[in-house]
């Protein structure tokens, strides 16, 4: 295999992963995702369980 055939390939690979930077609409989906749960634990509130849990998951 060439060394122009293997970069090729390679490139879109490494071109995702150092693609980590969040946009805009990456922000404002996290914090419709934020609101939207908080309306909900408002409504029904989060048992010791669900607690747990979200202390493990970092939310």
């Amino acid at each position: 295999m060439s060394l122009i055939r293997m970069i090729v390939l390679a490139a879109p690979v490494l071109l995702i992963a150092a693609c980590h930077q969040e946009g805009p609409a990456e922000k404002a989906g996290k914090s419709l995702d934020k609101a939207g749960q908080n309306l909900h634990d408002a409504v029904d509130p989060p048992g010791p369980m669900e607690k747990a849990g979200r202390a493990l998951d970092g939310k």
